[in-house]
């Protein structure tokens, strides 16, 4: 099992809009060879901003790397761009490889 976590720092007073964006996303994800599950997490509130993570599940790295690839990824981040004034900056990109 493959995770794909990306954290993001949400300008606060901006976290119900993310949201809505995630939940209108078309993720493009549900025929991607691999892809066992997604969920958006919601953190901690700081002075600024909020933490968020996406969160994805993979039946393997290549799985995952093969989605970045592929045009249902580029589908997916297609209006990534449009919503710079929700983010503090670019997302954290973190990948773990389950080894028990």
């Amino acid at each position: 099992m493959f995770i794909a976590m990306n954290r993001f720092k949400i300008v606060k007073g901006m976290e119900n809009d993310f949201i809505e964006i995630w939940k209108n996303r078309e993720s493009h994800l549900d025929d991607v060879p691999g892809f066992r599950e997604f969920h958006l997490l919601q953190g901690q509130s700081f002075e600024e901003y909020t933490l968020f993570a996406s969160h994805s599940v993979w039946d393997s790295a290549q799985a995952f790397e093969d989605w970045t690839r592929s045009e249902a990824f580029r589908r997916a981040h297609a209006h990534a761009g449009s919503t710079k004034n929700v983010y503090m900056g670019p997302p954290n990109l973190e990948l773990f490889e389950a080894v028990i």
